[in-house]
């Protein structure tokens, strides 16, 4: 399998993380993309193709009203982890858009969340791809799980 051109925001990580505080920088830029984003203070720790890390500060702008983190702001992180991580990975003939959320909440959030998206190389192809989603608690638990449905389909030409 050759091996392809890193995509935009692949690029943009890899040259934004080579500084200090390059993971926040990045992570503010890909807010500033989709702002609403911005509401759980992202930061994407972990990023290489296939695979995203997000995490999100318990604080108390995400809190509920049981003192844990709010299970909306998980799926946002869940949500800001699987965009990057397609952003990074599609390939650049391929397109997404998401289709469906289906999760599961299994514990509660009463800690800093990382969340995840994984997928392998060969998933991406036409038709409906499920990404699946995990949110950890900082003793590794999973608190969330579940899938991301998206909509792969070819860029028009130009």
């Amino acid at each position: 399998m050759t091996q392809q051109r890193p995509t935009k925001v692949m690029a943009l990580y890899n040259k934004v993380t080579r500084f200090p505080f390059g993971n926040k920088i990045f992570s503010v830029m890909v807010s500033r993309m989709a702002p609403y984003f911005g509401t759980i203070k992202p930061l994407i720790t972990n990023l290489r193709p296939h695979y995203c890390e997000c995490f999100i500060k318990k604080r108390n702008a995400v809190h509920n009203h049981i003192k844990t983190v709010h299970v909306i702001a998980i799926c946002n992180g869940l949500e800001m982890a699987m965009g990057v991580m397609a952003e990074a990975s599609i390939p650049h003939h391929l397109r997404w858009i998401p289709k469906g959320m289906s999760l599961d909440y299994t514990a509660k959030a009463g800690s800093d969340i990382r969340c995840v998206a994984e997928v392998k190389p060969e998933q991406w192809v036409e038709g409906d791809l499920l990404v699946p989603v995990t949110a950890y608690d900082e003793n590794d638990i999973i608190v969330v799980q579940g899938h991301i449905k998206l909509w792969i389909s070819a860029k028009p030409p130009k």
